[in-house]
């Protein structure tokens, strides 16, 4: 069910603490942790403890809680000293974009120059 946590979702066992990630902030409706695989020198992920499975279906049942994401992602951004230099925020919809885990995320960049990742 929708908003549920899913057995078969990574970042449900993330949230769960069943599975290891480098946290590095948390909050009562979001998880941020290190990307295993980084795009730029900051790369985050931060996500919903909720389980919806993109950005469009977080937004509609929780749009509180899909604003909880780009606030945190904001914070994290000051946190990192990438706030000043800039900083970008993506979320992957659908396999066509790139999504390859189906629990809704942001990424957050920076810590380069972003406009060589299009």
């Amino acid at each position: 069910m929708a908003g549920e946590p899913q057995a078969d979702c990574l970042f449900c066992k993330i949230v769960a603490g069943e599975v290891p990630a480098t946290i590095v902030r948390e909050t009562e409706t979001t998880v941020a942790f290190r990307d295993i695989n980084p795009q730029a020198p900051t790369h985050i992920l931060v996500i919903p403890k909720v389980h919806y499975a993109n950005a469009r279906e977080l937004a509609e049942a929780e749009p509180a809680i899909a604003g909880d994401v780009l606030r945190e992602a904001g914070v994290i951004a000051a946190e990192e000293k990438v706030d000043t230099t800039g900083y970008r925020i993506v979320f992957n919809t659908g396999p066509g974009a790139g999504q390859t885990i189906f629990h809704a995320h942001a990424h957050l960049l920076g810590g380069c120059d972003l406009q060589r990742l299009v």
